[in-house]
């Protein structure tokens, strides 16, 4: 299989989250925000990478990624967040602190090394944000879960992800102590703006925004 240079692995892991969560071709300016970048700059690289059957792209239709192509993306997710999972449970990082590091650490090319890794942790089958990590073969494990939100008052759940990954949200929900595994059941929510008023690990009550409760994927206990 072609080995990808750095520069065309971010591009196939990008392509591969936003596919992901839009369920179809993915747009060059959605790439562009993705990489913060020019859908000029974007334009070029992708039509190289399709050269080297990486993707699939037609002009106004978006891109998709090849079996190639998908093949790669998966690996890099696999690597990633492997990476933060040691991160967290061995280095003892806040969740957090830990995206930019694996980022670096996912181009590490090793095929021994994540196997390796893989099997010192135990092969967790998901990462420190609630996302799940795909095996050796690129299969991920999926579960059920639905936006906090979603739920009635005195519903008892468990949180097991976040849609949102940006430092600033982790951050407030770190200092909020609110993490994987954080018991939440819901006590009443605001007519006005559907802010909530929930208690955390049955023994404090916060207030949260309809904002934050929507990126707060959980499963009913």
């Amino acid at each position: 299989m072609y080995q990808a240079t750095t520069a065309e692995e971010n591009y196939l892991k990008a392509i591969f989250k936003i596919a992901e969560k839009e369920k179809k071709s993915v747009s060059t300016n959605s790439l562009a925000r993705a990489l913060q970048t020019s859908p000029a700059s974007i334009t070029d690289m992708i039509k190289k990478m399709a050269d080297k059957n990486l993707l699939n792209y037609e002009k106004y239709k978006g891109v998709t990624l090849t079996i190639d192509g998908n093949k790669i993306a998966t690996e890099l997710i696999r690597r990633h967040r492997l990476w933060e999972v040691f991160l967290v449970e061995k280095l003892r990082f806040a969740w957090h602190q830990v995206h930019e590091i694996a980022e670096e650490l996912e181009h590490i090319g090793s095929p021994e090394l994540i196997t390796r890794l893989d099997a010192f942790l135990d092969y967790p089958k998901f990462d420190p944000h609630g996302d799940p990590i795909p095996n050796a073969e690129g299969r991920f494990t999926i579960r059920t879960q639905l936006p906090l939100g979603d739920l009635g008052k005195n519903i008892e759940s468990v949180l097991l992800g976040v849609k949102e990954h940006s430092t600033p949200f982790l951050e407030y929900l770190h200092d909020l102590n609110i993490k994987i595994g954080t018991n939440i059941l819901i006590k009443e929510r605001t007519e006005y703006d559907h802010s909530l008023s929930i208690l955390v690990d049955k023994k404090r009550e916060i207030s949260i925004s309809q904002q934050v409760a929507q990126n707060l994927l959980v499963k009913r206990v």
